[in-house]
């Protein structure tokens, strides 16, 4: 009798051990979601369900992701900021620096083992996809992550477009190749439609990161930028900047980046009348006025990053 106590109280703590285990993860997972929240404002939705999507270390997801979205959307940054915040196993490789194929699946193996590119001795060499799925294997199972979730994130995807046709393919397919928690993730400014070139592809889960620049997502986009405004300046101040600098660029420019590079790059110019005392942070008419010809000057020359002073 005493013994199937003892064996309760056990079994009972075990499972109040795992109970509070969940709670602090969930409370992990909350204050680091509401970090990313501020750190990428109205991009709650994806990052809720990337969260959901990746899941616990041991857990399987999805064979393959595809994210896509204009450049300055936040894809990248998002997907990246949630495998380095949970240390979950991942390769971040750029499709633009991989001229070959034999180049990507070095690269890919060479970054899973923690090779240098300088310590050309110790560098793992893959001519195909059959070596690669079997190397890929291998090296897992020596780092001692062939239980968890293996991340490969591959950005500028589009790129694989231009390599061999079962490229593609076989990465979409790479859990089932291996018989591994794999999980591949593209990136790409482009939609999935554009990368079908037959039938037999194994479609993967479809995540939009859409425009900040859409009709009612200009707030959202004011919003991004705000982060970063001057702290010797009022907040309505650059506030009521931006809504000027959006108002000129928008139906040029769509990318946050840019958008970003022609608002501090004209800031000073708007704000000087107010710093010489010729105008007050009120006097929105003669602002506008003093900033009107540089912006329309900055129109001529989108994209270039060169507005002459």
């Amino acid at each position: 009798m005493l013994s199937t106590e003892v064996g309760y109280q056990e079994s009972f703590k075990e499972v109040t051990d795992i109970q509070e285990a969940a709670s602090e993860n969930m409370a992990e997972v909350d204050n680091f979601k509401e970090d990313l929240n501020k750190t990428f404002p109205c991009r709650q939705s994806q990052i809720n369900l990337l969260l959901s999507l990746f899941g616990q270390r041991h857990q399987y997801t999805y064979s393959s992701l595809f994210i896509y979205g204009h450049t300055g959307t936040g894809k990248t940054a998002v997907t990246t900021n949630i495998l380095n915040h949970f240390k979950l196993p991942h390769v971040l490789v750029n499709c633009v620096e991989c001229y070959s194929s034999r180049f990507l699946y070095e690269m890919i193996l060479n970054s899973l083992h923690g090779n240098s590119v300088t310590e050309s001795s110790d560098l793992v060499k893959c001519d195909n996809m059959n070596d690669f799925v079997r190397m890929f294997k291998q090296v897992s199972q020596e780092k001692g992550i062939d239980q968890e979730t293996i991340y490969i994130v591959l950005d500028k995807a589009e790129r694989l477009r231009e390599m061999e046709m079962n490229i593609l393919p076989a990465f979409l397919r790479l859990q089932e190749l291996t018989q591994q928690n794999v999980c591949v993730i593209l990136l790409s400014e482009i939609v999935w439609e554009k990368f079908r070139t037959g039938s037999g592809y194994c479609e993967p889960f479809v995540l939009h990161f859409s425009d900040y620049t859409n009709g009612k997502y200009n707030y959202q986009l004011i919003e991004i930028m705000m982060l970063d405004h001057p702290t010797e300046y009022d907040e309505n101040f650059y506030r009521m900047y931006l809504n000027l600098v959006l108002s000129v660029f928008q139906m040029v420019c769509r990318n946050l980046k840019e958008l970003h590079h022609l608002a501090k790059l004209n800031f000073q110019r708007y704000a000087e009348p107010v710093k010489t005392g010729e105008a007050t942070a009120e006097d929105t008419r003669k602002l506008w006025k003093n900033i009107e010809p540089h912006l329309k000057k900055a129109l001529q020359t989108v994209y270039l990053r060169e507005v002459s002073r």
